[in-house]
């Protein structure tokens, strides 16, 4: 690898785990600092399901982009994979969304769904903050077509990304369905 393809790789590594880190700074803020006045999201209570939706789309896509390549289907693994991020992207902006105009939801169902909620719900919490700047890098070497540490850094991701997929649906089945809290 000559130095200037190591420089770009340096910053844009750099530059993306910033960029994750102001993304993470900015979604704790908004959920355990910021309290919306009145609540205007319910005229977007469509908002939850919604951002499950594309959580569901994303695992889809990025179980298949993970059959295809594993078959050679370079090509329609990228398809599947962009789909993914595009829906993971949305899934993102429909959570901002989300939260700064409704706030928090609790979960005040007691027994033994709570600490199975609070066990999915950390463990979501943590790797999707360990997602988003993997997802990033693994998008950026992908990109530039550094196919050896695409594929380094994607066997990392993959199963990161998917669990916060799949965590991600089960944590609006929880509030929506087995709350004793309104949503």
């Amino acid at each position: 690898m000559s130095e200037s393809q190591a420089r770009i790789d340096r910053w844009g590594i750099g530059g993306l785990l910033a960029v994750s880190l102001l993304a993470v700074a900015f979604l704790f803020w908004l959920i355990y600092g910021y309290r919306p006045e009145s609540d205007p999201g319910s005229r977007y209570f469509w908002l939850p399901s919604f951002n499950a939706f594309c959580n569901g789309v994303s695992t889809l896509c990025v179980i298949n982009g993970i059959l295809l390549i594993k078959r050679g289907n370079h090509r329609a693994h990228g398809i599947f994979m962009i789909l993914a991020f595009a829906a993971s992207s949305l899934f993102l902006v429909g959570y901002i969304a989300h939260h700064s105009l409704h706030g928090d939801t609790r979960f005040l169902t007691e027994g033994w769904l709570r600490p199975v909620y609070f066990t999915i719900l950390i463990s979501h919490i943590i790797l999707s903050i360990v997602a988003l700047p993997l997802v990033l890098i693994t998008v950026f070497f992908a990109a530039l077509k550094r196919w050896p540490k695409h594929r380094w850094i994607a066997r990392w991701t993959y199963p990161i990304w998917l669990y916060v997929s799949i965590t991600g649906v089960l944590v609006f089945v929880f509030l929506r369905f087995l709350n004793a809290a309104p949503v």
